[in-house]
């Protein structure tokens, strides 16, 4: 795996690559506060690709964004078609966990000529603010806004610290994964380690997209899709209807929870599902 960078406008976003010149390429996008490391185990079956994984803005490796400009998920896909558009890419094959996920389809719905097919695990589309619940939910968020810049992060004393809390966390991932994510999102600072991403990254949206936008871009969708979902994950019943708007999709169940991707077993099959869709 190699360091990358590509400059979009006035930042920097960071990303590891492996088989630069393949004719097949993947380009892969990270779960919110997770990094380009979260692919560590899928792309051990992707030798013989062209594997990029990036590090999203605020996460990871990546610079983050002004302090006066809020984190919207919508504009991850502006930063996708200026890092396609470095590498020289047409089409491409988009892999996304979780928050990737729902970039890729956004993507995919805005520019539907770019994209191959698409790959998405454990996550399908944005999470959306009922209407009526948007002016307050709005206030509450600016006022949160305005309270994290009095918050000081609080550091662990060193990595095993950080790598018992991530094994342990929502969604528990095994200890190489653990181990993966913490050695490219913690940095060392003179009072012990704190995560690189951006703290903004953990306030609520001060606004989200409706269900009926939602579903525009999920019809708009022309590109093959592979939907894997854990068992354990965090899809239910409300998924369906997202689901049966997708003019060509594939549902795929694996053993494993939210971050089954990281479980070596579930990683194989899902990379030996994808290899043999492109083929």
């Amino acid at each position: 795996m190699n360091e990358r960078q590509f400059q979009l406008d006035e930042l920097s976003l960071h990303a590891l690559e492996s088989g630069q010149g393949r004719k097949n390429v993947i380009v892969a996008l990270h779960g919110w506060l997770d990094n380009a490391a979260t692919f560590n185990e899928i792309r051990k079956h992707f030798s013989d690709f062209h594997f990029i994984a990036l590090d999203l803005m605020g996460h990871g490796m990546t610079q983050h964004r002004p302090a006066s400009m809020p984190y919207y998920i919508w504009d991850n896909v502006s930063d996708l078609l200026l890092v396609l558009d470095q590498l020289g890419l047409d089409k491409v094959t988009l892999l996304g966990h979780s928050m990737g996920a729902s970039i890729a389809t956004l993507f995919a719905g805005a520019f539907p000529d770019r994209i191959e097919r698409l790959c998405l695990i454990e996550g399908l589309a944005p999470l959306v603010y009922e209407s009526s619940d948007l002016p307050s939910l709005m206030g509450d968020a600016i006022l949160k806004r305005r309270r994290m810049k009095s918050k000081k992060l609080r550091p662990y004393s060193d990595k095993e610290a950080a790598i018992s809390v991530r094994m342990q966390g929502r969604w528990p991932v095994n200890r190489q994964a653990a181990e993966w994510l913490v050695e490219r999102g913690l940095k060392h600072m003179s009072q012990g380690y704190i995560w690189r991403s951006d703290p903004s990254l953990m306030l609520p949206s001060l606004l989200r997209m409706s269900e009926v936008q939602v579903s525009a871009f999920l019809q708009a969708v022309k590109a093959p899709v592979r939907l894997y979902l854990g068992n354990d994950g965090i899809h239910d019943e409300s998924w369906q209807p997202r689901i049966a708007q997708i003019s060509s999709v594939d549902v795929i169940n694996f053993e494993g929870n939210h971050h089954l991707h990281l479980e070596p077993e579930a990683a194989k099959l899902i990379a030996e599902d994808i290899k043999s869709s492109i083929e």
